[in-house]
């Protein structure tokens, strides 16, 4: 059973009840608004990551830089320095890193033959 209070666009909440209502916390009008306002605004900080420390400057050129940059990742984590989400963070924006080095290469190496085509375009005619 879900959350029996209805949105204004007709739809059940969908959220789970607390186990002696029919609610939701949110949606249950025995709870305090105040308690639900409180909630509402401290409930994204038990879910913020703050990093102990600052990590240090990467440099980041070139795909082996990217390397670095895991490997280093993956030494913190299994040190327990780095937190876990952080890492996971860290490992996607990798990710989309290398794909964007490797689609300004693919562009680099489309001119380089466009511009030999051109040439011999050239020399024939």
């Amino acid at each position: 059973m879900n959350c029996q209070f209805i949105k204004s666009n007709g739809e059940y909440c969908g959220a789970n009840p607390m186990s002696d209502s029919e609610f939701c916390y949110f949606h249950d009008p025995k709870v305090d608004p105040e308690k639900k306002l409180a909630a509402r605004t401290s409930g994204g900080l038990a879910n913020k990551i703050i990093l102990k420390e600052a990590l240090p400057v990467l440099v980041i050129n070139e795909p082996k830089d990217v390397i670095n940059l895991l490997a280093d990742t993956i030494d913190r984590v299994r040190s327990g320095e780095l937190e876990i989400r952080t890492a996971n963070c860290l490992g996607v924006l990798a990710n989309v890193l290398i794909k964007a080095f490797e689609m300004c290469q693919i562009s680099d190496r489309v001119e380089i033959v466009e511009q030999k085509i051109l040439e011999k375009k050239t020399t024939y005619n």
